[in-house]
């Protein structure tokens, strides 16, 4: 198994190309083909995470931060993420964060803390535009069903919980070969009129070459003409923070001590609490400042996310609960998470979870 391998199956996850593009996701350090001798899954890559590598045998790290934030224009060992790169590179160790891509992904980041409140119901908090595209082509009538249910193999025509969706109808296309074509029906040097099927799906943007390569595979025509767009649809299924339900609404107190228990953090740092029980409950790992409107605008009578700052929480405004439970606590969870899916994915390798306790923040 080579590096790319294990990158394909986290793709399967959370493909990058839905990352923020602030972001710096993706391989960092190493060899796409490199042979893998273990996999070590952590929250943030350090010099103790590179040395715990090191000792059990893992030449390969699955990093959820990226240690590589901002461009590197030295690599002299002066800071940690030099330090971290330079020691990585002499070991011969490759790095991979997918950071953004899974707190975007369905299963990703946010759904875990729901799952680890119990939360129901789950909705994405704020969906992502522009990351549906639309398909179409024109087909012979002959051979529409042939070429259509190709593109439904290349995963094209998923919207939502509905699968082989398209939209078809009929007209007539015209065409005339030069000297140098090889039409596969009419002959080069004649206007040529044929009957043909225009089908239109949707695909989500990172399947592009994969559908593309599916069409050009089974339509007969050797030009195929297509169109491809962007559509501006919100994707309910990729987007960043949740929304779910309790299964029994709690007092405020209650709640959030409900919260603090289950997402093992020492305190909670919150805004006044709101003479309302706890019902519906808005999740954004990491820092989520940003996302504030979105949560009220959802009804939920809680946000938890991490990093909030000092004027933030005068934007409860008496309509719902700010509570930061902490940037590393927010997202402990996602790397036992990254085990199991690997493990599950490839059964004949140790997948191995960092012991390395990588959160910076302390409390007294």
């Amino acid at each position: 198994m080579i590096v790319q391998d294990v990158i394909n199956h986290l793709q399967e996850l959370a493909p990058l190309a839905y990352a923020e593009d602030f972001d710096n996701v993706g391989l960092l350090v190493g060899d796409k083909n490199q042979n893998v001798s273990g996999i070590l899954i952590t929250l943030d890559t350090l010099e103790a995470v590179v040395d715990e590598a090191i000792e059990k045998k893992c030449n390969l790290i699955v990093s959820f931060h990226p240690i590589i934030f901002k461009g590197l224009k030295k690599l002299t060992g002066k800071s940690y993420v030099e330090r971290v790169v330079i020691k990585a590179i002499q070991n011969n160790i490759a790095i991979f964060s997918i950071h953004t891509a899974l707190d975007n992904s369905f299963q990703g980041v946010n759904s875990i803390i729901c799952d680890q409140l119990g939360l129901k119901n789950k909705k994405v908090l704020l969906p992502q535009s522009g990351t549906i595209k639309k398909l179409q082509t024109y087909i012979p009538k002959e051979n529409a069903d042939v070429v259509r249910t190709a593109l439904f193999k290349a995963d094209a025509g998923n919207i939502g919980n509905y699968e082989f969706c398209s939209f078809n109808f009929e007209g007539n296309g015209t065409y005339k070969g030069n000297e140098d074509s090889k039409p596969t029906i009419g002959k080069k040097g004649e206007i040529h009129t044929e009957g043909e099927t225009a089908v239109s799906v949707t695909f989500h943007k990172h399947l592009e070459s994969k559908v593309l390569k599916a069409l050009f595979n089974a339509h007969p025509y050797e030009e195929v003409a297509y169109e491809i767009t962007t559509l501006e649809n919100k994707n309910q299924h990729i987007g960043i923070g949740m929304v779910g339900e309790l299964e029994n609404a709690m007092a405020p107190e209650q709640g959030l001590q409900f919260i603090k228990e289950k997402m093992n953090t020492n305190c909670i740092r919150h805004s006044k609490l709101i003479d309302k029980p706890i019902k519906k409950i808005a999740v954004l790992g990491g820092s989520g400042s940003f996302a504030i409107s979105a949560a009220k605008a959802s009804g939920a009578e809680v946000f938890v996310t991490a990093d909030l700052k000092y004027h933030d929480f005068f934007s409860a405004e008496n309509e719902i609960i700010l509570a930061d439970i902490g940037h590393y606590e927010s997202e402990q969870f996602t790397k036992s998470f990254l085990v199991d899916y690997l493990s599950k994915k490839i059964t004949n390798f140790a997948i191995i979870l960092s012991k390395t306790n990588t959160n910076p923040v302390k409390y007294l």
